[in-house]
């Protein structure tokens, strides 16, 4: 089976494109490296392109004639979605409609997207599950919100497309081999963050907002290692191939961890102090954001390996010294 992967050089795309090879399926990815990197495409071919290109899009697509198409390729960092709103609504909301157009015009009807729990903004009901209303609160989660409206409007006028979207909660860790992690230019995730303070990289750690309605005051939010999340593409995508139902699935543990029990791991995982500067809220964060993943653990069968935070923060750690 042929997978079209877009963003497959990037964080998450390229642990999944890493499990497909791994798993024998055909894989070509298509990136334009603004955020991920070559040599982070472990299998199959890598396209250097944009999906705004729709010339070369739909010749990419022609030549390849994908059974499925994964998603992922989108601008993703909350607070510059809030300076850069522009660039949030045409990479991730624009860019997909053109990509999805093609794909209608080509008769290529199987998709994953990659989609976000900043959707349901500050949910009313903690844990929050797939039935919650969508209630953006940034315009990256604005941005996700809309495809996941089009794709529904989409559905609902053409039979023969499908798709399943994926709402994740924290994607956190690395690939346990050493050979993928997180590798952005300018670390904005508070573990690699927290990470790179111990690395010696930064001089300290920001902590936004310490008077959230929390037991310690800072965020909580549900840390899902990366591989899990992989695991859920590759479980989806044979979901939407056999069935060939469309869902909506959150990706995340069910539990969280506070900003400061995070720090804390960390310290106990690294054995280095981290120095910490604590500042005001960061506009467009809610204060607890939980999964309830029943709904994946019952349709998709599921079940987290990787379900433990000083783990998580170990295969980070792995990574981080080795680059």
């Amino acid at each position: 089976m042929r997978v079209f992967v877009t963003g497959g050089a990037g964080y998450i795309g390229s642990h999944v494109v890493k499990m497909l090879g791994e798993k024998g399926y055909d894989v070509l990815t298509y990136d334009n490296l603004s955020t991920g990197n070559r040599w982070a495409v472990l299998y199959g071919k890598l396209f250097v392109g944009d999906l705004s290109d729709s010339e070369l899009l739909r010749k990419v697509l022609q030549d390849f004639r994908p059974d499925v198409v994964m998603h992922f390729a989108a601008s993703i960092v909350v607070p510059e979605s809030l300076r850069e709103p522009v660039k949030y609504y045409t990479n991730n909301t624009m860019n997909t409609l053109n990509l999805l157009k093609i794909m209608l015009e080509m008769g290529i009807g199987k998709f994953i997207f990659s989609s976000t729990a900043a959707v349901y903004g500050i949910p009313e009901k903690i844990p929050v599950n797939e039935e919650a209303p969508l209630n953006p609160i940034n315009p990256y989660g604005s941005s996700k919100t809309m495809v996941e409206r089009i794709l529904q409007d989409i559905h609902s006028a053409r039979s023969d497309f499908k798709y399943i979207s994926l709402r994740y909660f924290n994607v956190a860790g690395a690939d346990p081999g050493g050979r993928l992690g997180q590798a952005y230019r300018e670390a904005t995730h508070l573990i690699t963050r927290a990470l790179k303070v111990a690395k010696g990289e930064y001089d300290r750690l920001q902590i936004f907002g310490t008077d959230y309605p929390t037991p310690d005051g800072t965020c909580i939010r549900d840390y899902i290692h990366v591989d899990d999340l992989a695991r859920a593409h590759i479980l989806a995508m044979q979901y939407l191939m056999d069935r060939g139902e469309t869902d909506i699935f959150n990706c995340g543990y069910g539990h969280g961890y506070s900003v400061r029990e995070v720090v804390k791991a960390v310290i106990r995982v690294t054995g280095i102090r981290i120095p910490i500067e604590e500042t005001g809220r960061r506009e467009g964060d809610p204060p607890v954001l939980i999964s309830d993943n029943s709904k994946i653990k019952e349709k998709l069968g599921w079940t987290p390996f990787f379900d433990d935070l000083e783990y998580i923060i170990k295969t980070a750690w792995q990574w981080e010294k080795m680059r």
